[in-house]
């Protein structure tokens, strides 16, 4: 383990903390506020104190090396004890500050999240709330975001998991679609008409591989890694699809078919790292992500 100098104190680590969290320095100086320049200068300081290189620079962002990796546990350490000692003193409280980072689902987090992050955001005017809507895993380990939303729990890591709710998914047509096409009375009759779903190679989670409950590989007309995409493409005629209740249930442009016959049950999960699980802003924002799904539980049923 690096040897602490003098100069190492805790404001230090946060600059190494950031670096090696976003992987470049403009990244970094976008979460702690500070210019370019200053996260430079300040990683140079701690390297320069501690007596170790801590990052190779590469033209792609700052790599962490092995001393680094050594000094970043320590760091790690350092931030759960400052952390835990905030959580101890109760400074929850309207004056959070700093960024804390979503990582959704790009239905949840676009149609569901979004619009519902507003009243926590106008609480907590000096903190940075980001929302990454996005069909991928995030990474908490590396801290590619502070709050997770997730179809399952992972199996390794240090990650603390709350369940959120069950959502229902079924069948949907565009109005305009059905006129022009074959009745559809029973689940035989599906075999005569076209699909959109995901992009097979581009599943991020085996929690999304369902086309094939209800259609062949040739019954597919369009394929695309955003769910989003496939709603619009669904509402604009191009065919059926499988869609979450709490996208589709409240659009007059959609309508659902064999709701008697087909429907899917999956879940939500909400993740943190056990190391920021009590973070101020964490804890406030996943208690906000939670008590919103709570008040809306009907949203996300048939």
């Amino acid at each position: 383990m690096p040897k602490q100098e003098r100069g190492a104190n805790w404001d230090d680590y946060r600059f190494l903390l950031a670096v090696a969290r976003r992987g470049t320095v403009s990244a970094a100086a976008l979460d702690l506020r500070v210019d370019h320049a200053t996260v430079i200068r300040r990683i140079d300081r701690l390297e320069k104190d501690m007596g170790i290189v801590l990052f190779s620079r590469r033209p792609t962002g700052y790599e962490l090396t092995p001393a680094g990796k050594k000094a970043l546990l320590l760091a790690e350490t350092v931030e759960s004890t400052v952390l835990s000692g905030m959580s101890t003193l109760g400074q929850l409280s309207d004056q959070l500050s700093g960024t804390v980072r979503i990582g959704a689902p790009d239905g949840f987090g676009s149609y569901f999240l979004a619009p519902r992050l507003v009243p926590f955001i106008e609480r907590y005017p000096d903190l940075d709330v980001q929302l990454v809507a996005t069909a991928r895993t995030f990474s908490l380990a590396k801290r590619e975001a502070e709050v997770a939303i997730s179809l399952t729990v992972p199996q390794e890591g240090r990650i603390v998991a709350r369940k959120l709710i069950d959502y229902e998914l079924r069948l949907y047509a565009a109005p305009k679609y059905l006129a022009r096409s074959a009745p559809i009375e029973t689940r035989a009759d599906l075999a005569s008409h076209r699909f959109t779903g995901y992009i097979e190679e581009l599943l991020y989670t085996p929690e999304l591989d369902y086309l094939s409950l209800v259609c062949e590989k040739d019954q597919v007309c369009m394929r695309s890694g955003n769910l989003i995409a496939q709603m619009q493409a669904t509402v604009a005629g191009i065919g059926l699809a499988i869609l979450p209740c709490f996208m589709a249930k409240w659009r007059r442009d959609l309508v659902p078919v064999l709701p008697g016959e087909f429907s899917l049950t999956r879940s939500f999960w909400l993740l943190m790292h056990e190391d920021s699980r009590d973070h101020p802003a964490v804890r406030a924002l996943s208690q906000h992500i939670y008590d919103i799904v709570e008040a809306d539980r009907e949203i996300f049923r048939a």
